[in-house]
């Protein structure tokens, strides 16, 4: 039998053509919510995607809102609202990362950086306040990173980004404390996505590795589980925020993350 956890529900989630969003896309339309996705891919890629959702019987929407511009970010929630209806679950997933000193960072990536990993945050959160409150119930979950708890080297614009993307969503928290909207973030370690594997690439450039070096001795050296987080435990963690046990969860940074941040 199919679960209908969340049937009725509307679950929007930036950067949900792959890796962590998509997954976290999927369980929500096992558990019977309608979908707006969001991200760049293959077209023939999302449609199939698409297509997927759609078969788990719930409705499904698709907008390629630019998450680097503040209008198209507030523009995905209009749209959700205006193609299904509310927007009840609001998941901040998009993100892109850099590697490289901040003496020779370059600037533009900077900006980048911090435009879709943390402002576009702000922005969507903004444009689905206003209809949480109105229809008594609102889970805003920001997927930040080990990162928003932890600094590495070389990555000072994506630290940055997800250091701030946990004050924003504490501030959200205390500002809808007394609503019935949460607000949550989600502190991932090193999960097997495009992004990581950008990552591998660019580190075993930056150290004269091989690829299976990097992923041993600097990625999977920060978990003390020595192995990558997957993208289910991510989806399952979201959908335990968005749920009825998680009421009275906000403001809070859960890590899952194989114990990085444990040390």
């Amino acid at each position: 039998m199919a679960d209908a956890s969340f049937k009725g529900k509307v679950a929007a989630v930036t950067g949900s053509t792959s890796g962590i969003g998509l997954a976290i896309a999927e369980e929500f339309a096992k558990a019977g919510a309608d979908i707006a996705i969001n991200g760049f891919g293959d077209p023939a890629a999302i449609d199939a995607e698409i297509a997927r959702l759609r078969a788990l019987g719930g409705r499904v929407e698709y907008f390629g809102s630019d998450m680097s511009k503040g209008d198209q970010a507030e523009d995905f929630v209009r749209q959700t609202l205006a193609k299904l209806g509310r927007c009840d679950i609001l998941v901040n997933n998009a993100g892109v990362q850099h590697v490289e000193p901040i003496e020779t960072f370059p600037a533009e990536q900077w900006d980048k950086i911090i435009a879709i990993n943390l402002t576009a945050a702000f922005h969507t959160i903004k444009a689905a306040i206003p209809g949480m409150k109105a229809n008594g119930f609102g889970r805003i979950i920001n997927i930040a990173s080990a990162h928003g708890l932890r600094a590495s080297p070389f990555k000072s614009a994506y630290v940055a980004a997800k250091h701030g993307l946990l004050g924003l969503t504490k501030t959200a928290a205390l500002e809808l404390a007394e609503t019935p909207v949460t607000a949550n973030s989600i502190c991932p370690g090193f999960v097997k996505t495009p992004l990581v594997e950008g990552q591998i690439a660019d580190q075993a450039k930056a150290n004269n590795m091989s690829a299976d070096e990097v992923v041993q001795k600097i990625i999977l050296a920060s978990q003390p589980t020595h192995r990558f987080v997957e993208t289910s435990e991510i989806a399952g963690t979201v959908l335990f925020l968005a749920g009825p046990f998680a009421a009275n969860i906000t403001g809070a940074a859960i890590s899952v993350d194989g114990g990085w941040t444990a040390r």
